[in-house]
């Protein structure tokens, strides 16, 4: 894969040419509310049913970035937000792509939505509360594109 180059300046002189990099993700409003540092690692949260899934990108080059921790924790049928058995983590796959199963997300203050964060310290942490457009919905999804710390 060659580099690509810009003229800038003096005839003669090149120098690389800059990544146009994309919009990393902001913080929502409400998306830290509950937050538990450090949830485990897990392969579901409760009995399942619902699944929260998305991606995970450098702002620099829009590259998937893999092994990423990403923690989920949302208001369901088995539990509040703010309950330890209601919070989990995973991990994003080689392709920048995470899944996790959990129990059917119900309204909490009128709205059906779920609370997302990256928290692993290589980037900026981001907090996500993506709300379903009903919530009769099994499935939400949430990207992150992610700036160095």
């Amino acid at each position: 894969m060659g580099a690509a180059l810009l003229s800038i300046g003096t005839p003669g002189l090149l120098t690389p040419a800059q990544a146009q990099g994309i919009a990393p993700t902001r913080s929502m409003r409400g998306g830290s509310n509950n937050y538990r540092p450090g949830a485990p690692i897990v392969d579901r949260i409760g009995g399942g049913g619902f699944w929260m899934k998305g991606t995970v990108r450098h702002a620099v080059d829009g590259e998937p970035l893999a092994g990423q921790r990403i923690q989920i924790w949302a208001h369901t049928k088995e539990g509040h937000e703010r309950d330890p058995h209601s919070h989990g983590a995973t991990l994003t796959d080689a392709n920048g792509v995470f899944r996790l199963e959990m129990p059917q997300i119900v309204p909490a203050f009128g709205q059906p939505h779920g609370h997302l964060a990256y928290d692993s310290g290589d980037f900026e942490t981001v907090f996500l509360r993506p709300v379903m457009s009903s919530s009769s919905d099994i499935e939400l999804e949430a990207h992150f594109v992610l700036q160095p710390a």
